[in-house]
């Protein structure tokens, strides 16, 4: 029997009883979120240490009397890249401001009764226009049996077709700014 070892227990042992530790899903979820944590602050540290190493390695080829031109030319530099960045931050935020005054961002609404025999105001005008004034009116007319809708062009506040009261309301109600709901009568 080369190296083999055999063990017999006896009767009056007590079987070996194995304890299971349970932790809430809180504590677990904790836990994760330290040790994330932690392995982000030591990758931030890692990081920053290679940035420090990086600059020290530039700077030692270059006598000490120089050091300080150099650092100063690269902060020069740096500093030329912002001013090209804030030039074109610049002429996108023109762009977007020439794009802006095409948007519809007047709005205005009227709410009708279309016919005498039907309430609740159901029935209702909407203009959305740009600055210069040019967009769209939306009329619906609700009756009974149907309801209609109707859109007519708007080009600097004033429309090819005819506009209704409540067409001219919105219109007018959207060109001043007004940010409410007119009821008319």
């Amino acid at each position: 029997m080369g190296g083999l070892i055999v063990y017999f227990a006896s009767q009056t042992e007590q079987p070996l009883t194995i304890r299971i530790m349970t932790v809430p899903n809180s504590v677990l979820s904790v836990l994760v979120i330290l040790s994330l944590a932690l392995a982000v602050l030591s990758l931030f540290v890692v990081v920053r240490l290679a940035m420090r190493d990086a600059s020290r390695r530039n700077l030692r080829g270059v006598p000490p009397d120089q050091r300080s031109e150099v650092m100063v030319e690269a902060h020069d530099k740096a500093i030329q890249r912002l001013e090209a960045t804030v030039r074109k931050l610049v002429l996108g935020e023109r762009r977007l401001g020439e794009s802006e005054r095409e948007a519809i961002r007047h709005v205005g609404l009227v709410r009708f009764d279309a016919f005498e025999d039907m309430g609740g105001r159901l029935s209702f005008a909407a203009a959305f226009l740009d600055d210069r004034g040019d967009g769209v009116v939306i009329t619906s007319i609700n009756g009974r049996q149907d309801t209609r809708c109707y859109a007519k062009r708007i080009q600097n506040g004033t429309s090819i077709h005819n506009l209704s009261d409540e067409e001219r309301q919105a219109i007018r109600e959207a060109m001043e700014g007004q940010r409410q709901i007119v009821e008319a009568s």
